[in-house]
């Protein structure tokens, strides 16, 4: 049984095409309201790699900034809360995703933002990173995997992770020894940016009606 989504309309119309060297909209995703969370760090690293590219703009939707009643309720409050988001994932070609690692999976802030929304993912690319500890947040990215599938998503292969994020960066936010993040971070928006023109084609083309 599918929720409805009093926010979300689904229609068979192609998007108007854009020049396949448009840049790309992409919206990251900031997965984790938790108090004291690093996400920030994470999330201001990734900015800097995502505005150093000439074939991506980028956006944020933070969780945290986001407050949703998880009981889907069409509530005055969820619909002022969606009016700052909904068009941020709605417009864009392509999503980054940036979760931690709570108990093995990803945040349930993360999760219910996810849920709120269904047409805005649907034929769109989404990137994956993820930070934790001994980990690095891999499993989460697993699990999320599984939810974008359902959502007629595509996760692209290459993924960033830090293990001990913590450890990783110092106490301005700067990367101990970007060398390896940073060359992961490249293969990984590359394969973004190619899932996203295809995608963001395919769709100007032909109504994706999955």
């Amino acid at each position: 049984m599918r929720l409805c989504r009093m926010n979300t309309a689904v229609t068979n119309a192609p998007a108007p095409a854009q020049p396949a060297t448009e840049p790309l909209r992409v919206t990251l995703v900031v997965g984790s309201n938790r108090h004291g969370r690093f996400g920030p760090v994470v999330a201001d690293w990734l900015l800097d790699r995502l505005r150093d590219r000439d074939d991506l703009v980028a956006e944020v939707v933070d969780v945290a900034d986001v407050d949703l009643p998880t009981s889907f309720e069409a509530t005055p409050e969820a619909t002022a809360a969606l009016s700052g988001v909904t068009p941020k994932l709605a417009r864009a070609d392509a999503f980054v995703v940036l979760t931690p690692e709570y108990n093995h999976s990803f945040p349930a802030g993360l999760k219910n933002l996810v849920d709120w929304h269904f047409g805005e993912w649907r034929a769109k690319p989404v990137a994956l990173v993820s930070y934790g500890g001994l980990a690095g947040g891999l499993r989460a990215v697993e699990h999320l995997r599984q939810v974008f599938a359902e959502l007629h998503a595509v996760t692209v292969r290459d993924t960033v992770s830090f293990h001990n994020a913590g450890a990783s960066f110092d106490d301005a936010g700067t990367l101990h020894d970007p060398s390896g993040p940073d060359a992961a971070a490249k293969t990984m928006l590359d394969q973004l940016v190619w899932w996203g023109r295809a995608l963001r084609e395919a769709r100007a083309k032909t109504p994706y009606a999955g």
